[in-house]
């Protein structure tokens, strides 16, 4: 299936958009590592287009790529046994 999401031109769009697909707080880790792994991409595509936000949206797709690694990580251990549980 074709994906046919229309992608931000702006910074400040990317901003809306993303903060309209942000997840609830209490969403389960699979859902964000989907979340911030779509953000850093529409991130980095910003960059190249909004070329006078070219670093700003660099930084956030920067950004955006090691939380999706941080929570990559954390599922590896969960699954392997080496996390805790939470509540």
């Amino acid at each position: 299936m074709r994906n046919t999401r229309r992608v931000p031109m702006r910074l400040m769009q990317a901003h809306e958009l993303l903060s309209r697909e942000r997840p609830v707080a209490e969403a389960n880790p699979e859902t964000w590592l989907a979340f911030y792994r779509r953000s850093a991409e529409v991130y980095a595509t910003v960059a190249e287009i909004d070329r006078g936000h070219h670093h700003e949206a660099l930084y956030w797709s920067t950004r955006e790529a090691r939380k999706a690694r941080e929570i990559e990580v954390g599922l590896r251990k969960h699954r392997a046994g080496g996390a805790g549980h939470d509540g």
